[in-house]
């Protein structure tokens, strides 16, 4: 598996989908008759990795992905868009500012690839209105995929190997950390990264017009009765409330992302089409690395695997920033996903080994918040995310000025992440 999602071979998902199957037959209680022989080892209940495309993290997400297609089917991603763009005035320094608070707070919500083509939509004509030379264009184009890789850091849904890590520390590890309490800590640390972001694209991509007119047409077409876009507004704000205070409510941020889908259906907004369009590939990808989680745990590999690695004779700070420069390293070629499905699993097994070491420093969340910062930190090349994809697609941007961007954002935000973590840690505030 770790070779097939490193080389892609076949999809991301379809990997993903064959752990499951081939852990069913291979390491489960209900199995091929000849591998369920005591001489392999111990055996995984077949429910629990079944159960991995049911876990609530996927269920998470997919709250979160009816909340975006709803959004992007009755246009209030453009009308949302629009109306915050508009603070932002003329000046391009501020145009700039603008566009990367507006991308990252949409990509803490919504899919991070759904974000970067809405907005490239918004930008290409404002791009069109600066002259050829102005190095502007350029800063402009790479604002959005820094903007959301960046603004994904801000929530457990932002992106995939939040949420990975967040299972592994609430279920494993049984730190029992909210929606709400990933906000407050990374909320504001994805802001001062993109106020960094701001300042690093002005000094590279300086402009030279000094005025740029934002004009957004919404070019939807009213789907909605007056009460049903009361609804649909009604459900975003609530879903989002309950998200941030769920330990003042006691829901459970998997369980809020339900909500949105039973008022949804409820209301007669969303229709089967609408199902169709959750990002399935997206899912099964999340819920295979659960499978092998749970299949390297229950068997007995991951302890192993660790036993065969003198972690404990590593200094806890080399452990910690180790696997962040490692995950990030990787995540530059391969699935962000798929980095995190592979490291994070075996992490916190190595972390729990060495819980005593790592603890004045905050223990295995610095451990594994850090894995899923430095893979969301992950965007050096064109294929490193999406985002970075759709941004090089438009032909202003050279792939080495997006490596220059890329490197000097990831020395920034793993920088300052880690230390934060670190002094977060020793404090006792995480």
């Amino acid at each position: 598996a770790a070779l097939m999602w490193i080389f892609e071979i076949i999809p991301n998902w379809t990997t993903s989908l064959l752990v499951i199957v081939i852990s069913l037959l291979t390491v489960s209680d209900k199995g091929l008759g000849f591998f369920c022989d005591p001489e392999f080892g111990q055996l995984v209940g077949y429910k629990s990795i079944m159960a991995s495309f049911a876990d609530p993290v996927v269920m998470l997400f997919m709250g979160g992905f009816v909340l975006a297609i709803m959004a992007e089917k009755y246009g209030l991603d453009v009308t949302m868009g629009r109306a915050l763009l508009s603070i932002f005035g003329t000046k391009p320094r501020i145009v700039l500012l603008g566009f990367l608070i507006v991308i990252s707070i949409f990509s803490m919500f919504m899919s991070n690839t759904a974000t970067a083509a809405m907005m490239l939509a918004f930008l290409a004509p404002v791009l069109a209105t600066l002259p050829s030379d102005d190095k502007g264009k350029v800063g402009l184009a790479l604002s959005i995929p820094v903007a959301a890789n960046l603004g994904g850091i801000g929530t457990p849904i932002g992106t995939p190997p939040n949420a990975i890590a967040l299972k592994f520390l609430n279920e494993t590890q049984n730190v029992n950390i909210g929606f709400g309490e990933w906000m407050l800590v990374m909320f504001p640390f994805a802001m001062i990264l993109l106020f960094i972001a701001w300042r690093v694209l002005l000094m590279m991509f300086p402009f030279t017009q000094k005025r740029i007119e934002l004009k957004i047409e919404h070019d939807k077409e009213k789907q909605l009765k007056p009460w049903q876009e009361k609804l649909v507004y009604i459900g975003f704000t609530l879903t989002i409330l309950l998200w941030m205070t769920d330990k003042v409510t006691g829901v459970n941020s998997n369980v809020v992302a339900m909500l949105p889908v039973g008022l949804f259906c409820l209301g007669g907004i969303i229709r089967r089409t609408d199902l169709e369009e959750i990002n399935w590939a997206v899912l099964w990808m999340v819920a295979g690395g659960f499978a092998l989680g749970v299949a390297l745990q229950d068997t007995g590999l991951a302890a192993h695997l660790i036993q065969t690695i003198p972690f404990n004779t590593w200094s806890p700070i080399l452990m910690i920033v180790g696997s962040g420069l490692l995950c990030y390293a990787m995540a530059n070629f391969i699935s962000h996903t798929a980095t995190a499905n592979l490291l994070i699993p075996i992490l916190a097994v190595a972390g729990a080994s060495t819980a005593a070491t790592l603890a004045p420093y905050g223990g295995v969340v610095t451990l594994l918040v850090g894995v899923a910062l430095g893979s969301s930190l992950a965007m050096v090349l064109p294929i490193s995310t999406p985002p970075n994809a759709l941004a090089h697609a438009t032909g202003l941007i050279e792939q080495k000025q997006m490596i220059r961007v890329g490197l000097t954002m990831g020395f920034f935000g793993l920088t300052i992440g880690y230390i934060m973590l670190i002094c977060l840690g020793k404090y006792g505030l995480i």
